[in-house]
């Protein structure tokens, strides 16, 4: 490709070779960041992957094939049944409205492709606008150089491509283009004060608030950098203007979501934007007194002003948060200020593995070489401090603090670390590139001796100069390697598609979940309610089409509370559960014949934790299931009240009569590494209706009542 580069960009003047070049390097970080994302789809075919992109799909297919009024009327009583949801007030409609635009134009251009296609692909081609956005804010901040180092690292950082590979039909495909078009038009708006610049990131934000509910991260480093530069004395008219115009425009078209509503003025989580809004006002106010007031005069009345303010400040939000106007902060919020809240107070936010804290592992795993260059990357920002390089230093603490505190934010850290890790890299490599073409040289003496020295010297440096370099290849082609092979082995497998290693190293392929919803789908009746835990509720409503008592929209606790309940109770007990949520079909996910570790067995405490907390559910203790010795078991040694409840039940019917690995016992649970602790039982209210190839979905029918006549 060089080859071919260099008689083409020699037609033209050096400056316009310069920017060929630039923009030929950022297109292809532009397509790299498309091309790494098809993995899945070069592996399987084109599906959609995970839980919530099913729930999106079928909202787009709706919104596509009805129009927005229809869709943001929609009520949907295929979920949570019997109380149903209304979708346009309990979605961020950004994705969709995106997805079914694009939809429409490229039909409208006689390019025919099915809404499906158009979500399978939607984040990988918004990765590589994320990639171009990243090269514009980083140029902004430093240099042209450390915006095309970082565009390539976040075209194949582990950590961004999670979220954003084919299929990945997500919230987070977007928004993180929408988050750092944001940054950028305000990084703009703080250089200029243009009113331009600020209405422009005013509707920015605008399409990041319709897109993802991470947006309040993002109203929250924006008045946070402002605040920082009020007290480092950099406050300026420019800042002022910006501000002022981002968050008034801002705040009043993100209340356009009828999601969001009124809660930028009602919420905690709102209220730094709201008050350095304020604060910017009394700040400017002040300066236009002293601008015209005399000293002793502007004292006096500073100090008034400044006592008369602050109380009626500290008695109106004390008046508003005691008669709820100001709502306090959720529990998803108090969780990312203290890790164990979640676990202590809100089993259902807690059972969700992407709300874990982050080990250390997950952060070199994610981001390899990035976690060593983020303090380089910092250590250049201090070094030459601006009011736009304090921003990008804030978001990188924050952000680092926040993905250590919960794994799904480390989304949010991976641009950040591959804007500093541009940083670090750009400024190292024009450090020590000038050795290497003579500029870095130390001026020329006069004497023999003083010539050799300088000799001496300049040798010395180019080799350090070299060896730097060598290194600096070195790392970034391991990065290069490390980011496609985590690409290829964790993020390129879609969850509903399981793939495994035979022991002669070829690729097994289980497609039981497909399998089973294709099942109910075509043998059970239309109107048939499946009770499964949360997990599956958006793909039994997308694939299935049939109507679920709980899904992952998580926004019932006592409704998902019961269904715990259910799984967590003896036969007799969960029946009278099922009976009263009008319950046809149960389907439970089990991996002891194939090893597949995130069965139901393995989430069953999260059940009982979140069944038996709620009061319904006080006579369901934790305790109970644990062995004396406090060991959570499922072979001979388990907790009778376990090896007898529901979901045991489930798992295991006719288990214990299988053979799954040569020289065990029957019943052998390959993801335990126990024999299961009670094999023969029949069930009493339910009965099996289907079991999948490779045991992993199970679907049990409830019986009906039996008949009483009467004689």
């Amino acid at each position: 490709m060089v080859g071919w580069l260099v008689p083409v960009f020699g037609r033209f003047s050096a400056e316009k070779q310069e920017s060929l070049l630039k923009l030929s390097i950022l297109s292809i970080a532009a397509v790299l960041a498309f091309s790494t994302r098809l993995f899945s789809v070069l592996r399987f075919e084109s599906v959609i992957h995970e839980f919530d992109p099913y729930f999106n799909y079928r909202t787009t297919k709706y919104l596509a094939d009805n129009g927005f009024y229809s869709f943001h009327n929609w009520f949907d009583d295929r979920a949570w049944y019997p109380l149903g949801r209304i979708i346009g007030g309990t979605i961020y409609p950004g994705l969709m409205v995106t997805a079914s635009c694009i939809y429409h134009v490229l039909n409208a251009l006689n390019i025919t492709l099915d809404v499906r296609e158009v979500c399978v692909f939607l984040a990988p081609f918004f990765s590589s606008l994320t990639a171009i956005m990243t090269y514009l804010l980083t140029s902004e901040l430093h240099s042209v150089g450390a915006g095309l180092c970082a565009a390539g690292m976040i075209a194949i950082v582990p950590g961004y491509i999670s979220r954003s590979v084919a299929g990945s039909y997500d919230n987070e495909g977007i928004a993180i283009f929408c988050m750092l078009f944001t940054y950028y038009l305000w990084i703009k708006s703080v250089k200029t004060g243009n009113i331009y610049w600020s209405a422009l990131c005013a509707v920015a934000y605008f399409y990041m608030v319709s897109s993802w509910g991470g947006y309040v991260f993002l109203i929250n480093m924006i008045p946070l950098h402002v605040l920082v530069l009020m007290i480092c004395g950099r406050f300026s008219h420019r800042v002022y203007v910006a501000y002022s115009t981002v968050y008034t425009l801002g705040t009043l078209l993100s209340m356009q979501i009828s999601f969001v509503g009124f809660q930028p003025v009602q919420t905690s989580e709102h209220m730094l934007a709201l008050g350095v809004f304020g604060l910017c006002q009394i700040y400017s106010f002040i300066e236009y007194l002293r601008a015209n007031m005399t000293s002793d005069n502007f004292n006096i009345l500073f100090k008034s002003l400044v006592i008369i303010i602050a109380s009626i400040i500290g008695i109106g939000l004390g008046v508003l948060t005691l008669s709820g106007k100001v709502a306090p902060w959720t529990g998803r919020f108090y969780s990312l200020l203290d890790p164990s809240y979640a676990k202590n107070n809100i089993p259902i936010i807690a059972s969700v593995s992407e709300h874990q804290p982050t080990s250390w592992s997950s952060f070199y795993f994610d981001l390899q070489i990035l976690t060593f260059l983020f303090p380089a990357g910092l250590y250049y920002c201090f070094s030459k401090l601006t009011d736009h390089n304090i921003f990008i230093i804030l978001y990188g603490v924050f952000a680092v603090y926040f993905a250590g505190v919960m794994v799904r934010l480390m989304l949010v850290l991976a641009p950040v670390m591959c804007i500093l890790g541009g940083i670090a890299v750009s400024s190292s490599l024009s450090t020590y590139m000038r050795y290497l073409d003579g500029s870095g040289s130390q001026p020329k003496t006069s004497g023999k001796q003083s010539k050799y020295k300088q000799e001496s010297s300049n040798s010395q440096n180019q080799g350090t100069a070299y060896l730097f370099v060598v290194l600096m290849t070195f790392f970034l082609v391991t990065y290069t390697t490390h980011c496609i092979w985590v690409t290829s082995e964790a993020y390129s497998s879609p969850s509903i598609v399981l793939s495994a290693r035979s022991n002669d190293g070829g690729r097994i392929i289980f497609d039981d979940f497909r399998e089973a919803y294709w099942w109910l789908r075509e043998n059970t009746p239309e109107d048939a309610k499946i009770m499964s835990w949360w997990d599956y509720g958006y793909q039994i409503t997308a694939m299935a089409n049939r109507t679920v008592i709980v899904d992952n929209n998580t926004w019932n606790n006592t409704h998902i509370s019961r269904v715990g309940q259910a799984m967590a109770s003896t036969e007799d007990k969960a029946y009278e559960i099922m009976r009263e949520l009008d319950v046809d079909y149960v389907l439970v996910i089990f991996g002891g014949l194939t090893g597949y570790s995130s069965d139901d067995i393995n989430k069953f405490l999260w059940m009982v934790r979140i069944g038996g907390s709620t009061p319904e559910g006080e006579h369901i203790k934790e305790k109970d299931y644990y062995t004396p010795s406090g060991e959570f078991r499922v072979d001979g040694e388990g907790s009778s009240t376990l090896l007898n409840c529901l979901m045991y039940k489930m798992c295991y019917y006719r288990f214990g009569q299988v053979y799954t690995e040569g020289g065990k016992p029957s019943g052998y649970d390959r993801v335990r590494n126990v024999v299961i602790g009670n094999k023969d039982f029949e069930l009493d209210v339910l009965e099996e209706a289907y079991t999948s190839e490779h045991w992993i979905v199970r679907i049990y029918k409830v019986k009906d009542l039996p008949n009483r006549g009467t004689r």
